[in-house]
């Protein structure tokens, strides 16, 4: 019998490698129209700069530039010291000691991650007022009468603010270092302890240096998040850059002026990120052993048990139950809507005021999950086009374009914001200025007037989101894969949507759930671009808590909050599975 040889797939005819190059050149220009259709607003803000000066600008660069400056350097300082404080002690404490409660702190340490910082402004505010019930309390028991008998502090300042971000932006740095210190070598660590080192010299000595890149990571998220911040700082009347930016477009009307304090800020978080880079110089991180281990760990008990217990259970107490319980107070208690002042002399009906007011919720609700739904679909359509264009051509040209679609999220929103208003404001009246022309009628707003703007905000901001989970997911299947579906003729996209897509599903639903919690909790860039009557949860917690209407505002705090809580335990639960995986 006669053997028939197998076709060799590298012998390929002249066409098929025509085509094979096209369709490579074809998904690398599919990744650089992405990357500069999300790099635009970052573009324009930076060419806000070689505009000429104007007089608003002259006069914000003399009179109040320098405290956004100060303001904002403050709060990073502030944070940056607060949340590394909390992060790696909590996450110190979870991997090397035992205690009562340490599996639980383990995942709940996480939790506070899903209450956005201007929500906890709103609660402790109101719940540490004068008039609330800390203060009240603090009088009835000592007998004081006036502000004048004692002192207390005032949380509507700067350290209040910084004190509210360090609460919700801890979980960060803690994943970070946690993560750094479960990968540590164990070899490393027990060396140490022989050589006479207490557990203190082990930590400042070996594990904090090991552990340095994942804990400077998690501090630049932590910073990246407090520059985009304008919830809280607005709350609390503290100036900064976010504040000025939002006063100067919308207060003052001022569209160029507000572009260069954008792009002041821009240059702020560049400066930071390539300070942070400096800092490491060429230091390199370095782990001896592959395989992780259980860590022999510190047994704590006595007075040290009960310090570590509390040291875990503050930052959850303080950053998520107790604005979750006042939150949850305000939204069972009667007369938030219904009993409201003006209710009959208005409707004459509380019933009436009180459907009405579901109908708004739901409303917003809907607008709310429309965005995010939206916005997530299209992140990782984007994200997989990206990561599979960067996998079938990995060059740099690839590689710089794909770095570039995702730095919006080192970004602040309001700057974004900014950068995408002025060129689709441009667009907009040029449209109509052709059609008035042309035609004699007037298009209006297309883009920069509805959810295109919004939803293209969203996407800049939160692209880098959702393709760090989505690439993770691509990079981890065997690349033998590719090469065994190409023998049996299939093309790139086929193997794109019958080998890839079903291994990396996992990641691929990750990535969109992060960018929907993302969204429902965005409120600097939403507040700028959002189009006429077409608010979110968001805006109506921030509308009306900035009307002292709290109780109100409390039902879809709570909705923002729990939809927030989901992402977290599912990460908390992957986290867990993946380090019993790996001691197998």
């Amino acid at each position: 019998m006669d053997s028939v040889s197998p076709e060799i797939p590298s012998q390929r005819s002249p066409m098929q490698k025509l085509r094979s190059s096209l369709l490579l050149n074809s998904w690398t220009l599919v990744v650089l129209a992405i990357a500069l259709v999300i790099a635009a607003p970052v573009l324009v803000i930076l060419a806000g700069l070689f505009t000429n000066s104007s007089d608003t600008w002259n006069h914000l660069a003399s009179t109040v530039l320098p405290t956004y400056i100060t303001n904002s350097l403050l709060l990073l300082l502030s944070v940056g010291m607060g949340v590394l404080l909390v992060g790696v002690s909590t996450a110190w404490l979870i991997t090397m000691c035992r205690f009562p409660g340490r599996r639980v702190f383990e995942w709940a340490l996480l939790l506070p991650l899903a209450a956005p910082a201007y929500l906890l402004a709103y609660v402790y505010t109101d719940w540490l007022a004068f008039y609330g019930p800390v203060q009240t309390t603090l009088r009835g028991w000592f007998g004081w009468e006036s502000v004048q008998d004692y002192w207390f502090p005032n949380v509507r300042s700067l350290w209040g603010a910084a004190v509210m971000l360090v609460l919700t932006l801890y979980p960060y740095v803690y994943l970070l270092a946690r993560t750094a210190f479960l990968s540590q070598s164990t070899c490393t660590l027990e060396a140490s302890r022989n050589l006479g080192c207490n557990p203190w010299r082990s930590f400042f000595k070996v594990a904090l240096p090991l552990a340095r890149p994942a804990i400077t990571a998690g501090l630049s998220l932590a910073l990246m998040e407090t520059l985009n911040d304008f919830g809280t700082v607005q709350y609390f009347g503290v100036d900064t850059f976010t504040t000025g930016i939002y006063r100067t477009w919308f207060g003052m009307g001022e569209r160029p002026a507000a572009t260069q304090l954008s792009a002041v800020l821009l240059l702020f978080v560049l400066g930071l990120i390539l300070l942070e880079r400096w800092s490491r110089g060429r230091a390199k991180f370095y782990q001896t052993a592959n395989t992780i281990h259980q860590l022999s760990s510190y047994h704590l008990g006595g007075i040290r048990a009960i310090s570590a217990f509390f040291t875990c259970l503050l930052p959850i107490l303080l950053g998520l139950l107790i604005p979750g319980g006042v939150l949850l107070k305000l939204a069972l208690e009667p007369g938030s809507s219904a009993d409201s002042g003006d209710a009959d002399s208005d409707y004459g009906s509380s019933e009436f005021v009180a459907a009405n007011t579901n109908e708004q919720f739901w409303s917003f609700a809907s607008h709310s999950l429309t965005l995010a739904l939206l916005t997530a679909a299209i992140a990782v359509v984007l994200s997989i086009l990206l990561a599979y264009g960067l996998r079938l051509f990995p060059k740099p040209a690839t590689r710089l374009a794909t770095q570039i679609a995702v730095m919006g999220y080192a970004v602040p929103g309001s700057v974004i914001a900014v950068g995408i208003l002025v060129p689709l404001g441009l667009l907009d009246n040029a449209i109509d200025g052709w059609t008035r022309s042309t035609f004699g009628f007037s298009t209006g707003l297309l883009f920069s007037g509805t959810i295109t703007a919004l939803v293209y905000a969203y996407l800049v901001r939160f692209l880098a989101v959702s393709f760090s989970s989505t690439d993770a997911s691509l990079t981890s299947i065997k690349p033998s894969l590719d090469d065994a579906a190409r023998s049996l003729g299939h093309t790139p996209i086929s193997t794109l949507f019958r080998v890839h897509a079903p291994l990396m599903w996992g990641g691929i639903l990750t990535a969109a759930m992060l960018v929907f919690v993302d969204v429902m909790k965005e409120l600097p860039a939403t507040l700028i671009v959002r189009p006429f009557n077409f608010d979110t949860l968001a805006i109506r917690v921030y509308n009306l808590a900035s009307d002292e209407r709290l109780q109100e505002a409390a039902a879809p705090a709570l909705a923002i909050v729990l939809v927030g809580l989901v992402p977290v335990v599912l990460l908390s639960w992957q986290i867990a599975r993946s380090r019993q995986r790996g001691m197998r």
